[in-house]
């Protein structure tokens, strides 16, 4: 499976029919990630944990493979997604099969 595979249709639309927005987003995005004083894996466990609560779950393939290589286990993905669990409620749940699915791949 490809890295492109992974990025939903809604942001590969962004990315193609919006370059000079997207390329400003993604540069955002480095920066904001460089400014983290967080490790790679914690960044992105922290970050699963921000899209179950917000419900994107579009973005969670792409994120949990990020945490994977980063070194997250399966137990670790599962944690960041229920994290949310007393803030926001049992919402958060509906994105553990994304989750799972893209962590088994």
């Amino acid at each position: 499976m490809n890295e492109t595979s992974l990025v939903s249709n809604a942001f590969q639309t962004f990315m193609k029919d919006a370059p000079a927005h997207s390329q400003a987003w993604l540069e955002a995005v480095a920066k904001l990630g460089a400014a983290s004083a967080l490790d790679a894996k914690t960044q992105a466990l922290a970050y699963i944990a921000v899209l179950a609560a917000v419900r994107l779950e579009s973005g969670l393939a792409f994120h949990v493979t990020e945490a994977k290589a980063a070194g997250a286990s399966r137990e670790d993905v599962v944690s960041a997604v229920l994290t949310g669990l007393p803030a926001v409620g049992n919402g958060v749940t509906a994105a553990l099969p994304a989750a799972i699915a893209a962590y088994d791949r």
